[in-house]
């Protein structure tokens, strides 16, 4: 059962109980995507790129997902785009979609991506404790050819380093948290300087195959993306 199902289950089950009146506590590589039929229909809905904490996803340029995906696509592109809507340390979020084994997303934004001090961008994923679901990262200057952060989706002993999908998800709207503060917001931080690069304008997430395409929660699954350093196309 992956984190999305369990997720669902357990939203199912404090509905049930408050229905009843209970009590409830709660490397370099050449794409690897699919365009999407309409690209132009996948234009920002609720991605607010110009707030002050930070610059999110504007566009789903690509979405090609593996077996046994589907939860979240009847919301998509808006599920993905604007703000993190975090579950915290001991939730995972339903705000996302599941990429299915292999499978992968990329997105686009109004800003460039560029290395500044410290992290330059977060992704967040609906991980939460003891449930990580690692994916492999990597940034695009054109959308087609991707330099990839080294993520070992194997390497749970180590903590997954260089991956997404390990960290919990702590900012949401409304709760305080700054989406593009990498030491209070949760999710996981990446810098272009780890790649010897200075500058994306794409970023693409990528479900590495590893776990059984279980559907419809396969496949590592995406809430948000923040850039924290940016500067124009």
């Amino acid at each position: 059962m992956t984190r999305a199902t369990l997720a669902a289950l357990c939203w199912t089950l404090l509905a049930a109980c408050a229905e009843a009146g209970a009590p409830s506590a709660m490397g370099a590589d050449s794409g690897g995507g699919v365009d999407a039929p309409d690209a132009a229909a996948w234009d920002a809905v609720d991605g607010d790129s110009a707030g002050s904490a930070g610059y999110f996803a504007t566009k789903v340029v690509a979405f090609s997902p593996g077996p046994g995906a589907g939860f979240g696509q009847d919301a998509m592109p808006s599920i993905v785009l604007g703000p993190p809507k975090g579950g915290g340390a001991a939730s995972g979020s339903l705000d996302v979609v599941s990429l299915g084994s292999g499978g992968s997303i990329v997105l686009g934004f109004d800003v460039a991506i560029v290395d500044g001090p410290g992290p330059d961008f977060i992704v967040f994923e609906n991980a939460f404790k003891n449930w990580p679901e690692p994916a492999i990262v990597g940034v695009s200057l054109d959308g087609v050819s991707f330099v990839e952060f080294p993520c070992d989706p194997t390497a749970k002993a180590a903590g997954f380093p260089g991956c997404a999908g390990v960290s919990p998800v702590h900012s949401a709207p409304g709760n305080g948290v700054d989406p593009a503060d990498p030491a209070a917001a949760g999710g996981d931080a990446f810098d272009l300087k780890a790649i010897g690069l200075n500058r994306a304008i794409f970023v693409r997430v990528r479900d590495p195959g590893a776990q059984p395409a279980v559907p419809p929660t396969a496949g590592a699954d995406l809430d948000a993306v923040v850039v924290v350093n940016a500067g124009s196309h």
